[in-house]
């Protein structure tokens, strides 16, 4: 499954694809992305559309944590029917998740990178929920934080050749981005699809 992807370099550059109150400061963030790290989202505010920072990596089913209740985590979703995951469907819990490029595990491990044949913008297709108080590192203890995951699918050829299980729902275009913000579950949820063969280009 996807555990490192690129995402764009600022706030500015977000807004360049998808108009959106910035509140980051336009501070710089790392291109690279890994589970349990920061990351830019594209999520509901208050008056519209917001670039804001949050954890990769939404809560576990309770029946998953360990003993310690230490909760990594979990940033690839695909069972979407499961009521751990259907109260994070509505409209005011999705999210864009900026990409530039994503991985896949290869045979030895290391990263396969990919990315659009075209080289046009594209997003994760995310979830979020804010606030969450869980004990994410030991050492940490308990912290409450913002968090975000995003929705996977069958893999298409391109991906299916490295990683036969699932790849990241991938939304292309702007009426798809607009869609799976605000639409219905029962319209948002056709877009739970892989990519057409031939979209994306291994790097």
């Amino acid at each position: 499954m996807c555990n490192r992807y690129q995402t764009r370099p600022s706030a500015d550059e977000v807004r360049r694809v998808f108009p959106a109150r910035d509140r980051t400061g336009n501070m710089a963030w790392q291109d690279d992305v890994y589970p349990d790290r920061l990351a830019p989202i594209i999520r509901h505010g208050e008056d519209g559309p917001e670039i804001a920072q949050a954890r990769w990596g939404m809560p576990t089913p309770p029946q998953f944590l360990p003993a310690s209740r230490r909760d990594s985590g979990v940033t690839n979703i695909r069972n979407v029917g499961s009521p751990h995951w259907r109260r994070w469907l509505g409209p005011e819990h999705r999210c864009l998740v900026p990409v530039v490029r994503f991985s896949e595990p290869g045979k030895d491990h290391k990263p396969v990178w990919f990315e659009p044949v075209d080289g046009e913008p594209i997003f994760f297709a995310g979830i979020e929920t804010r606030g969450w108080t869980s004990i994410r590192k030991v050492k940490d203890g308990e912290t409450t934080d913002d968090l975000f995951g995003f929705l996977t699918c069958p893999p298409n050829a391109e991906v299916g050749a490295i990683h036969p299980k699932a790849m990241p729902v991938i939304l292309t275009a702007p009426g798809e981005w607009e869609a799976w913000l605000n639409a219905p579950w029962e319209i948002a949820k056709q877009m739970q699809r892989p990519l057409p063969d031939g979209a994306l280009v291994k790097v």
